[in-house]
């Protein structure tokens, strides 16, 4: 009988002893084995404090001052580019417009701006097709000083994302695929109690 006790005794001990182990040994088990996978945005990040935004002496379509930081309070998505608006910016603007659209009811967090680099007319059929995008003419010299692009590219290759505290946060490269960066403008936008 006292024999049986010990017995039962043991596999108690045992059976707490595995239950404590459990969590520790299933942690080292998916850290090591099943490998997690780390979530990761599609933009590269970018340190505000390295590049904080000056004042670029910006004026909007009507020639009055208008700065970036106007838009304070939201999520910018801003690209760069000349008058001359080739396939390649209008394929762009279409994208921002879209990009916001997807966000849904969040869209109105959401503003476009697209900086002209010169001061040269804009097409009214392209001011039309892409209402609701803000445009602010800028001295390239500014913005070269304060917009990184990645190595040997150059500004107009890329989207950038301010966030609503008017902190330059992200670069999208060349030819970036819209559907990831509309994932990272919606996980943002989720996370985010700002903008």
């Amino acid at each position: 009988m006292e024999k049986n006790k010990q017995h039962a005794g043991r596999w108690k001990l045992f059976a707490v002893i595995a239950v404590c182990a459990a969590p520790l040994i299933a942690s080292y088990f998916m850290y090591y084995v099943v490998k997690p996978q780390a979530r990761t945005n599609y933009g590269t990040l970018i340190d505000p404090r390295q590049f904080p935004m000056p004042p670029l002496g910006s004026i909007n379509l009507n020639g009055e001052p208008q700065e970036l930081r106007d838009f304070s309070g939201k999520w910018v998505m801003l690209y760069v580019d000349s008058s001359d608006c080739d396939k390649a910016c209008k394929q762009r603007l279409y994208e921002m417009r879209q990009l916001r659209l997807t966000q849904g009811k969040e869209r109105d967090r959401v503003e476009r701006v697209w900086l002209v680099t010169d001061n040269a007319p804009i097409e009214t059929i392209i001011l039309r097709e892409y209402e609701g995008t803000r445009v602010l003419r800028v001295d390239p010299q500014r913005l070269s000083k304060w917009l990184p692009p990645e190595p040997g590219g150059s500004i107009a290759d890329h989207f950038y994302l301010i966030d609503p505290l008017s902190n330059l946060m992200m670069r999208y490269p060349l030819n970036a695929d819209p559907n990831k960066i509309k994932k990272d403008l919606s996980r943002l936008l989720r996370a985010s109690s700002i903008g």
